[in-house]
């Protein structure tokens, strides 16, 4: 069997509240391969987004492991999680997160000028031309739709063709046709770049599309079930 690309093992988290500390993960142990997508689904407070936290190097577990490719995101060095973030790991969020001075295709470059990248420009454009905003290069964010900009905040997360994507309610924002659009390019980014994309959701669309649906209640796995 390969090296799953995320694993985590026997994973908790607590959190300090005065002098009672509050447990909001407890053993999660979780495989995600090269090319898939694995969608947690529970309430809000079973911990997806804390999960999320700590699969992308955000955050460390106070019990267990988190390991990408094989390495314990808690024993790399500042500078290696730096690299880690910047070169390896995709962010999407509910609320897009552009920057609103900047146009769209200086939102999208952002990640490559940030790790140095070259030819970070013509990336860039390419990226847009992938969610078929091309066109909408020169504009900036409050120009676009919700759908639009959720579409741009993908190729902004992908333009570096990062091996994990986290996707914290991608759609949870959108309309059904914005939604439907986003969720084509997750799938097609799990099909065509390989990403490993790890996706907090509340939809029953955005969980259709996965490979592992978890179900996570009051920081367990209640449920995992494979396509």
């Amino acid at each position: 069997m390969p090296q799953p690309r995320l694993e985590l093992r026997r994973v908790s988290k607590s959190y300090s509240d005065g002098a009672q500390p509050v447990e909001v993960l407890h053993g999660i142990s979780l495989a995600a391969e090269a090319g898939t997508i694995t969608a947690l689904l529970g309430r809000s407070g079973c911990g997806k987004t804390t999960l999320l936290n700590l699969a992308g190097a955000m955050d460390f577990p106070s019990e267990g492991e988190v390991l990408i490719d094989g390495r314990a995101t808690a024993a790399l060095s500042d500078a290696e999680l730096t690299a880690l973030r910047r070169t390896r790991i995709g962010f999407v969020f509910q609320f897009f997160q552009l920057l609103p001075t900047l146009t769209v295709l200086e939102n999208v470059e952002l990640p490559l000028l940030l790790a140095g990248a070259r030819n970070s420009a013509a990336t860039a454009r390419d990226r847009l031309r992938w969610v078929g905003l091309e066109e909408k290069a020169s504009g900036l964010p409050y120009q676009l739709s919700g759908g639009q900009q959720q579409r741009v905040a993908i190729a902004r997360a992908l333009v570096h063709s990062p091996d994990l994507l986290i996707a914290d309610e991608p759609t949870g924002n959108l309309d059904t046709a914005g939604g439907d659009q986003v969720l084509a390019l997750l799938r097609d980014a799990a099909t065509r770049f390989g990403a490993t994309i790890l996706m907090a959701t509340h939809s029953a669309e955005a969980a259709a599309i996965a490979d592992v649906r978890v179900s996570l209640r009051d920081g367990r796995i209640q449920s995992l079930e494979r396509r």
